[in-house]
């Protein structure tokens, strides 16, 4: 490490920096995290801009005495820096090394493991009322970008943080940015801020002009200053945080350590809730994230000189696919709608916006609104589609239930990167959906084997006049099987082969990992049926009662089990043969825990989802219930 960081090895090391290498120090961690995020692959952008405000915070703050909650939580790397951590950033997001995001395992000064945006100011009040409660004196901090303000739970915890009667920093860092540019009300508002000096241009106006009036200029003044929140009510945009109850600091220069160390001091001392608002750049400092923050929020290993991944992806992803299916689906349809939270580039729809831009909604970073959004447009007779990533997706299930399929309405989810997500852990994984969706009754729910089947259940997902969810992976489409095509229907699976005395009943991605273990295994002269069961509600009874023929059913599902595809079928099973079924069931799947960080391929191999894998599972059960049949 550089001159001044190598002198950071553990908490409040940063306390013993004097304040004139402020400025070096800054730039040795930037240096640090490119030289680091270029090889591991990361959260880049975000961390760059927050460098000097994370440096402020620990200036302001003695840990871990003093709480720092941080919101989404992939800005963290610099107090990770500052925590005595560098040493974990050669593994930075690897299988066992050090996450991406807070990790209370990983160290004190870690509140929370957490990973989805809007969170810190609930959770900080949450801190506030247990201190009031053991008569505590620590500080506590929350740090909320002005992009996951948009969330309806930000809103919830600012109008309960008004409540409070004790201390509250809440750290707004403004960079007019989430993943991609913000959107709405709240960004215009926050705009306005940015670039007015207006307030304070009218009150040094009034004021001298009022002090020169003869005998009672001083005393105007005094009388106004007495009633200067009337005044504020006029002139201050951040009194939208003060009609709350909240007292509004700034816009400050999130880029000078010395002057929010002075405001986050002051913002100490004063009781109630405190916002301090900072402006920052995201990608401050590395000229390729500056120019394209939004490339660089969430970056592969790449070349630090041009910018460039090392490892360019080969092939469409099913991303690529899905964006390409909208678009031209949308050539026919001029009802076609799209909507995105605040991920136009990650969920495809980029395309969709350059070519529809009025029929294209990005909402912000608020999934429950942009499901009610989608039901309020199909009941006025638009079709809406909502592209989201499984995780997020998470965040709306009430909104799914109660306005979308209570009333039947033909709104289609595209469910991206469902299954294992990989490197970004516990909070990324998509691998509870089918469990939260297939239960909802009204709801349709298909995974395709291949690209060609996602394409073609987009288009069908338009036909059955009510909400569907699609189901897809991340990365690279697979493009083969693309000679089983069979017509789609509700409720219908495909059978890809038939003969043998084991049939596996795969789900989406799985159906590859099907067919090639059927392959190995045909090898070793064990024949095995493939079934696409294409899917998971309704299910298929019809493919139930014909693999109840078969002396072993195994089904595979990137999904947990409980609640999963597995269970389905074991139900139906009993179900639909009154309990006679007399043959083994293996239902391969993920366990009923929360999955760590790692590569795709990793994880797959760790929890046995691989073909190799899946083959060993298979031969162990049969020839286990070849021994049972003996006896």
């Amino acid at each position: 490490m550089a001159g001044v960081l190598k002198r950071i090895n553990k908490t409040n090391d940063i306390k013993n920096i004097q304040p004139s290498e402020y400025g070096k120090l800054a730039e040795e961690i930037r240096g640090f995290l490119i030289d680091h995020v270029s090889q591991t692959g990361g959260h880049l952008a975000s961390n760059l801009g927050v460098v000097e405000l994370t440096m402020a915070l620990h200036l302001a703050m003695d840990f871990p005495k003093d709480k720092l909650v941080w919101d989404v939580g992939h800005q963290c790397y610099v107090h990770k820096l500052l925590t005595g951590r560098a040493e974990g950033f050669d593994n930075l997001r690897q299988y066992g090394g050090m996450s991406g995001f807070p990790k209370r395992a990983e160290s004190n000064t870690d509140l929370f493991d957490t990973g989805h945006s809007s969170t810190s100011i609930s959770e900080a009040c949450g801190l506030v009322r247990a201190r009031e409660l053991s008569g505590g004196r620590e500080r506590i901090a929350a740090v909320i970008g002005d992009g996951a303000l948009t969330g309806g739970l930000a809103f919830e915890g600012l109008n309960n943080a008004g409540q409070l009667k004790s201390n509250l920093l809440i750290v707004l860092n403004d960079n007019n940015m989430s993943i991609s540019e913000n959107v709405g009300g709240l960004a215009h508002y926050l705009g306005k801020i940015r670039t007015s000096n207006r307030y304070e241009e009218i009150k040094g106006g009034v004021s001298n002009t009022l002090e020169k009036i003869p005998f009672i200029g001083e005393g105007l003044v005094r009388q106004i200053r007495k009633s200067k929140e009337s005044i504020k009510q006029l002139m201050i945009p951040g009194m939208f945080f003060e009609q709350m109850n909240i007292t509004y600091i700034g816009p400050i220069d999130g880029h000078d350590v010395e002057k929010m160390y002075e405001a986050f001091r002051a913002a100490f001392r004063k009781n109630g809730a405190v916002l301090v608002h900072v402006i920052t750049k995201k990608g401050k400092g590395y000229d390729c994230a500056e120019h394209d923050p939004g490339r660089f929020h969430g970056v592969d290993a790449f070349d630090v000189e041009t910018g460039k991944r090392i490892k360019e992806p080969g092939g469409r992803t099913y991303t690529d696919v899905f964006s390409e299916a909208v678009v031209e689906l949308a050539a026919k349809d001029r009802s076609l709608a799209a909507i995105t939270a605040a991920m136009p580039g990650g969920t495809g729809l980029a395309l969709f916006q350059e070519k529809y831009p009025r029929r294209f909604f990005d909402v912000g970073i608020a999934e429950e609104h942009a499901v009610s959004f989608a039901a309020g447009l199909a009941a006025g007779g638009v079709h809406p589609v909502f592209a989201v990533y499984s995780t997020f997706l998470q965040r709306a299930y009430d909104q799914i239930l109660h306005d979308v399929c209570i009333n039947r309405f033909p709104v289609v989810f595209a469910v991206d990167r469902a299954g294992i997500a990989g490197n970004d852990g516990e909070t990324h994984q998509g691998i509870y959906d089918l469990s939260f969706l297939s239960h909802i009754p009204n709801l349709t729910v298909m995974a395709p084997k291949n690209a060609q089947e996602l394409k073609k259940m987009l288009e069908f997902a338009f036909t059955i006049g009510g909400p569907a969810v699609i189901r897809y992976p991340r990365g690279k489409a697979y493009e083969g099987l693309e000679e089983y095509d069979a017509p789609l229907q509700t409720g219908c699976a495909e059978w890809l082969k038939e003969q043998g005395r084991i049939v596996l009943l795969a789900m989406g991605n799985m159906v590859q990992t099907a067919w090639e273990a059927s392959e190995v295994l045909a090898g070793e002269g064990i024949d095995a049926a493939v079934v696409n069961a294409r899917f998971a509600a309704p299910i298929d009874t019809e493919m139930i009662r014909r693999a109840a023929a078969y002396d072993m059913i195994v089904t595979l599902e990137e999904n947990v089990l409980r609640g999963g595809f597995g269970e389905m079928v074991a139900a139906a099973l009993l179900d639909n043969t009154g309990g006679g079924y007399r043959g083994g069931l293996l239902r391969i799947g993920l366990p009923d825990k929360f999955m760590e960080q790692g590569s795709q391929v990793q994880l797959r191999q760790c929890y046995g989802l691989d073909t190799e894998s899946v083959v060993r599972k298979i031969k162990e059960r049969w020839h286990r219930s070849d021994e049972d049949n003996r006896v």
